[in-house]
């Protein structure tokens, strides 16, 4: 596996990824690098919208040329639980970028990391654009879309009078049950549109086996789930 710093021709393979559309785990493997040197790379430069190779290569050099000039920094205290900064920056990272190839977009995938590994699970839009040096507007429509799959909740501070944005066990557990009624509205549609084409023509024959289909899974999946409630009690 290569080592060191990226080259410029490696870099010119990230922006010709990103613009195809590829995830960082696809462009990582394709340079045969760690995931979490594509992810900190596209973030330092721009990130995903707006990394160029040109000008990250020479943003690159530029800050070794300054480090050369500069005393070295003492290496970041630990918190007050001793954990590593650096060890717990990587596991962001690496978050974030499981997240991207689930489906999320860059910042809501930021956004939800930094809600996991944060020890209160809850943060303010303040604290999330103080955290991921990003506009407010970014983390405006990032906590959107989180919030729409119900990733995330809201809830609002009455010392503060500011809305907080939370994490908990619970979350996953709702987002689950929410695909899984997603899955049975869609196999309604699916024996209704059976129903009017007829069923022994070929495109309802096509759509009454989709229709099993998704509500045998929303059907598995919301036993899954209380199987889950059942056993683990209390998420939260």
């Amino acid at each position: 596996m290569p080592g060191g710093r990226l080259t410029h021709d490696e870099r010119q393979v990230i922006a010709q990824g990103l613009a195809d559309g590829h995830t960082y785990t696809e462009i990582a493997r394709r340079l045969q690098r760690p995931v979490s040197t594509v992810t900190r790379e596209v973030i330092r430069n721009g990130g995903a919208g707006d990394y160029r190779a040109d000008r990250a290569h020479d943003a690159t050099a530029t800050r070794a040329r300054r480090g050369k000039t500069l005393q070295p920094r003492p290496a970041p205290a630990a918190d007050e639980h001793g954990r590593d900064p650096e060890t717990m920056k990587a596991l962001e990272e690496r978050f974030t970028a499981m997240m991207v190839d689930t489906g999320l977009t860059h910042t809501p995938a930021r956004v939800l990391a930094c809600l996991y590994i944060t020890d209160s699970g809850s943060l303010t839009a303040a604290e999330l654009v103080q955290r991921l040096q990003v506009s407010p507007a970014s983390i405006s429509k990032a906590v959107g879309q989180l919030e729409q799959q119900r990733l995330i909740r809201r809830e609002r501070d009455p010392r503060r009078r500011r809305d907080r944005y939370v994490i908990d066990g619970d979350i996953w557990h709702q987002s689950w049950l929410a695909s899984a009624y997603q899955n049975a509205r869609l196999a309604d549609l699916a024996h209704g549109g059976a129903d009017a084409l007829g069923p022994a023509t070929p495109a309802g024959v096509r759509l009454e086996g989709l229709g099993r289909l998704l509500r045998q899974l929303s059907d598995d999946m919301v036993r899954a789930a209380e199987r889950w409630r059942d056993a683990s009690g209390d998420l939260s």
